[in-house]
């Protein structure tokens, strides 16, 4: 006949021996703080916090109540933002592209993508290679250089400002702006006889990719034979759009041109 337990005794020595291994397998597993193997899922709507010792969240991620979109923040240890992916970066952010932006101590956003192109870089902003040459001060009537150079495509827009003063007769500028085999005049203007034109330029970089390759030429001419001209540029860099409407126009189906070929090709036609 199988064995009973009839007293109080025979029944604590069980309890004893079942303590017993309980506490032998407690040694063997890892501890309740650590995961060594397998996962950690969070969903639903959950979030994970990692919080310091006085209670300042210096990292979580999940799904937020309030903003109801998924993102991931990382704070300095006295809550100011270091880091950020998705919501949560501006009360209005509902960039459903999940920006990328990276704070300073200030709460200005020193490295992010671009709001409203999915293509580009955001911040920094670039500058764009323009150098000048021997017609940056020009007496011929017929379009010439004043500045050129090649740059790789970072951020949307392009932005340039400069001057030209024209002598007796007035003058012209224009902007051009070349890729891939096609040449298109971004602006072109009339300078006053006599005085400084200033002209400012804002233009997305339309049909391109990042870090695709682009032309620049800054050229000017005489309105009257015998004259002279002379073009300064102050400013000249890429940045990030300001409102969707500066989005550029991106080819969907062409791929990003990572070529390494030397940017001096675009210069054989031109001399500096």
């Amino acid at each position: 006949m199988p064995y009973v337990p009839q007293d109080v005794l025979d029944r604590i020595a069980a309890l004893e021996r079942e303590v017993r291994q309980l506490r032998g397998r407690a040694q063997m597993r890892p501890a309740l703080n650590q995961v060594l193997n397998g996962d950690v899922v969070i969903g639903e709507g959950g979030r994970l916090f990692v919080r310091d010792p006085d209670g300042t969240a210096v990292f979580e991620t999940g799904q937020s109540p309030s903003v109801g979109d998924y993102f991931t923040t990382l704070r300095r240890d006295t809550g100011a933002l270091a880091l950020t992916i998705g919501a949560n970066s501006y009360p209005d952010d509902d960039a459903p592209t999940q920006m990328v932006r990276v704070w300073d101590r200030n709460r200005n956003v020193i490295v992010m993508d671009d709001y409203y192109s999915d293509e580009f870089l955001g911040r920094p902003w670039i500058p764009v290679q323009l150098h000048p040459t021997e017609r940056q001060s020009y007496d011929g009537t017929a379009y010439d250089s004043a500045w050129l150079g090649t740059t790789p495509a970072h951020n949307a827009v392009l932005h340039l400002n400069m001057q030209t003063y024209a002598n007796t007769g007035g003058g012209q500028a224009r902007v051009l702006l070349s890729h891939d085999g096609t040449e298109t005049t971004l602006d072109e203007w009339d300078c006053a006889a006599n005085s400084w034109t200033s002209r400012t330029i804002e233009h997305p970089l339309d049909g391109l990719q990042f870090l695709s390759y682009f032309t620049l030429r800054v050229q000017h001419r005489n309105k009257s034979s015998g004259q002279n001209c002379e073009t300064r540029l102050y400013s000249a860099y890429t940045r990030n759009t300001f409102t969707e409407d500066e989005a550029p126009d991106v080819p969907v189906t062409a791929e990003a041109n990572a070529s390494t070929a030397a940017p001096a090709a675009a210069f054989a036609a031109e001399e500096v």
